[in-house]
């Protein structure tokens, strides 16, 4: 059994930040402002009635700035300008134990109003279970126009009810601490323009950086689900494998291709499995010098200043990101997709108060950009346009927007395919044959998909 990270160095960890999940593609011609505003009009003509009066509860995940009350607050406040008798309170959620939370209160009946996350929540998982509102309302033949097809299909079920309403999405990807790559000679193997490599470079990186004197060049973290598209997406792109099938009826993870990508990722020194760790923790660990690479990454990480300047780590050796490593040389990437879905708590008013909050956050013309820069993400919208022509760091990072994969979080069964998934990685990294362990993912995430 390789040694994992160790348990002082995990104790070294400060500001532990936890990341996103989920899948998109981005593509099609920019629509007009006047597109824009009609879909505004309609949805909002939808939205409206009986809501004047109401007090909705939002929750939201840490989507970008969304994480952020002062954020969340100005957003509000702009909201209430136009609607001042609709009242809006938050809570903000984690990705260790708000999906817990969120069950918990829908069990309890106390679901909020309102909330902000991915469709492989909204309509995969609370959606599928019949808590959840239909948006179909909001989702005229304008709006249909201007948010990308890709993003469409994945907010509503087979039967065509949308659960979901979506503000923005961005590409999930890796880093390296371009510093020490630099410094064993290593970069060489990066193509540093298009932020792709090959597996055998990747591989080749870090053997460098290991024989360099970094031990923990990087760790296949599974505490638990936190930035599992991380581990899904170095594994399934190393020699082109897959997570589900095309038509997302089930989970295709035990091909020879991930049995060969698990294999060598296990065996490769530099490179740990570690139990004790997740997505956020192994953000921090990156952060402050303890592994020279991160497979739990994206623009939100990158412009994160919390506890240093932005791309750079706490001891100012410069970021770089990356897309995964592919023997192909074609990266399909991890995605997000976010935006919201409203519960069904048997309130019309509120139901319909939930409605023209997300209309004038995610549709209004003279808001919807606003709402977007505030995640940090990136628009949904052809009609939003270029918003960051005049950031370069957001401009490099719309060359990962070309390398997004198949959006495949919406197969049934994904909430127990999640827990497998990482259940799996902790059994390997204990010794157990990787083929057998695979197996038994596939079996049991497939078997939750047929239930």
């Amino acid at each position: 059994m390789k040694n994992a990270i160790s348990r002082r160095s995990f104790l070294k960890a400060v500001g532990i930040m936890s990341a996103a999940g989920a899948l998109a593609a981005c593509g099609g011609k920019s629509a007009s402002t006047s597109m824009a505003a009609s879909t505004s009009m309609a949805a909002s003509t939808a939205a409206s009635g009986s809501a004047s009066g109401a007090s909705i509860k939002l929750w939201t995940y840490p989507i970008g700035g969304w994480g952020k009350d002062e954020t969340v607050q100005e957003l509000i406040a702009s909201f209430n300008a136009k609607y001042p008798d609709i009242k809006v309170a938050v809570e903000y959620l984690d990705y260790t134990n708000g999906d817990d939370q969120v069950n918990t209160a829908i069990e309890g009946g106390s679901a909020p109003d309102l909330i902000m996350e991915g469709p492989e929540r909204l309509v995969a998982n609370w959606g599928a279970k019949g808590v959840m509102a239909p948006l179909n309302d909001l989702w005229t033949d304008d709006a249909k126009k201007d948010i990308y097809e890709s993003v469409n299909s994945a907010c509503h079920n087979d039967k065509g009810d949308y659960y979901e309403y979506p503000l923005c999405m961005t590409a999930h990807c890796m880093a390296v601490n371009m510093t020490k790559v630099k410094e064993v000679g290593a970069d060489k193997y990066l193509d540093t323009d298009k932020h792709t490599w090959s597996t055998e470079g990747f591989l080749n990186t870090v053997d460098a950086l290991y024989k360099g004197g970094y031990e923990n060049v990087a760790a296949i973290y599974c505490g638990g689900q936190g930035g599992d598209q991380g581990t899904r997406a170095i594994i399934n792109n190393m020699y082109g494998g897959t997570f589900t099938d095309d038509a997302h009826t089930k989970y295709t993870a035990d091909s020879a291709e991930n049995i060969k990508a698990i294999q060598t990722l296990y065996d490769t020194d530099g490179i740990n499995f570690d139990a004790s760790i997740a997505g956020g923790d192994e953000i921090t660990l990156f952060r402050n010098g303890t592994l020279q690479m991160a497979f739990c990454w994206n623009i939100a990480q990158q412009l994160n200043a919390d506890n240093n300047d932005a791309g750079l780590t706490n001891d100012g050796d410069e970021i770089m990101p990356m897309a995964f490593p592919t023997a192909s040389g074609d990266p399909k990437l991890c995605g997000g997709i976010w935006g919201f879905g409203v519960f069904d708590n048997g309130d019309e008013a509120k139901v319909k108060a939930a409605k023209t909050f997300i209309e004038f956050i995610a549709a209004d013309p003279d808001q919807v950009k606003d709402s977007v820069l505030a995640s940090t993400y990136f628009p949904v919208r052809a009609s939003v346009g270029d918003i960051y022509a005049d950031n370069a760091i957001m401009s490099e990072y719309t060359k990962f927007m070309a390398y997004l994969g198949d959006y495949y979080q919406i197969t049934p069964g994904w909430a127990t395919a999640r827990t497998e998934w990482w259940n799996m990685l902790q059994r390997v990294g204990t010794g157990e044959d990787v083929a057998t362990s695979v197996a038994t993912f596939v079996q049991n995430a497939n078997a939750a998909a047929e239930a």
